[in-house]
């Protein structure tokens, strides 16, 4: 059933997810995964839109296409996360693997044999990684060929560049260990190179979330309370359809309601707390999409600070409008 119902889902997303997948810990069938997500995604936006479109006044079909996209963006940023979060691993312990794998080739053994010995239980991802790549020799693969399947399963920009100077120096019969070895140095100077990047961009990093995570909520909290008191007062005003002079001034009510105001403002505040997320993956990381991990965590400190903004202006100046 699952599969069936994969098929309805957009091509180039579905294809994204096939793909992703590959690279993510997720022990499953793609088709299958794709179409359980979707089935979801749609329960789960009905559910939302039947219990929230009385309550937002938004129409139903809006908010049941809003919940469904929500779920589904969430899922695949889980999925996105996943694939970080491995290829990470893996580009932490690489340089450790190089180098033993380098001492075991001058201590006399032969490539897979010094492949095999560097798979450990400490080195995690990177360790079962190797483990199947010598399993794979051990059946007949080439070692060149078991390297390269593994960028079919980490995507890693620095461990693709690492299998495949490795692959060049067993094709090249060059010596191996000296290659690894400058390798594995290559890889910590660049580490400790970019700790030092973002230690110095840290006061960047600190004003855009103290803007995105303090100001921003802060000024939305006042201007939406302040839409609530002049709707309060203008409502209260009285004004004689004839009187001895005229008066060069109009006052109306005020058409926008405070829970119009309140949604734009939540709404405002989810969508800059994304995009600050990704400025301080790109300032951090040198990747925007690596800082997606942190969107949830300042979308709730966000709201958080919205709601207890929008309480504590209440408090304070509320017995001066009666409040």
């Amino acid at each position: 059933m699952y599969r069936f119902f994969s098929k309805f889902y957009p091509k180039k997303l579905r294809e994204n997810y096939i793909a992703m997948l590959k690279y993510s810990q997720v022990k499953t069938q793609p088709d299958r995964f794709v179409g359980f997500i979707m089935i979801s995604g749609i329960g789960l936006g009905l559910v939302a839109a039947f219990q929230l479109s009385p309550i937002i006044k938004i129409p139903f079909w809006i908010t049941w296409l809003a919940g469904f996209m929500t779920f589904e963006s969430m899922i695949y940023m889980w999925i996105f996360l996943q694939v970080t979060r491995k290829a990470y691993e893996v580009e932490k312990f690489l340089p450790d693997v190089l180098q033993l794998m380098a001492s075991n080739l001058r201590a006399g053994l032969t490539v897979d044999n010094a492949l095999m010995l560097s798979a450990r239980p400490e080195f995690g991802v990177l360790g079962g990684e190797i483990e199947r790549v010598g399993k794979e020799v051990t059946i007949g693969k080439t070692v060149e060929d078991s390297l390269v399947s593994m960028l079919d399963r980490v995507k890693s920009d620095k461990l693709e560049k690492s299998l495949l100077l490795i692959v060049a120096g067993l094709k090249s019969g060059g010596e191996l260990s000296d290659l690894l070895e400058n390798t594995a140095r290559n890889l910590r100077d660049e580490d400790l190179t970019d700790q030092k990047i973002r230690s110095s961009v840290m006061s960047y990093v600190i004003f855009v979330v103290a803007a995105v995570g303090f100001g921003a909520p802060v000024l939305y909290g006042l201007s939406s309370f302040l839409i609530e008191v002049l709707k309060k007062v203008f409502a209260q005003i009285r004004i004689p359809q004839t009187t001895a002079i005229d008066i060069p001034l109009k006052i109306t009510q005020i058409t926008i309601e405070p829970r119009f105001v309140i949604m734009y403002a939540i709404t405002s505040l989810i969508t800059t707390s994304i995009l600050s997320s990704l400025v301080v993956g790109a300032i951090t990381k040198g990747r925007s999409r690596d800082g997606l991990k942190y969107a949830p965590f300042i979308i709730l400190a966000t709201l958080a600070m919205f709601f207890l903004s929008r309480k504590a202006i209440s408090y304070i100046l509320g017995g001066l409008f009666n409040f």
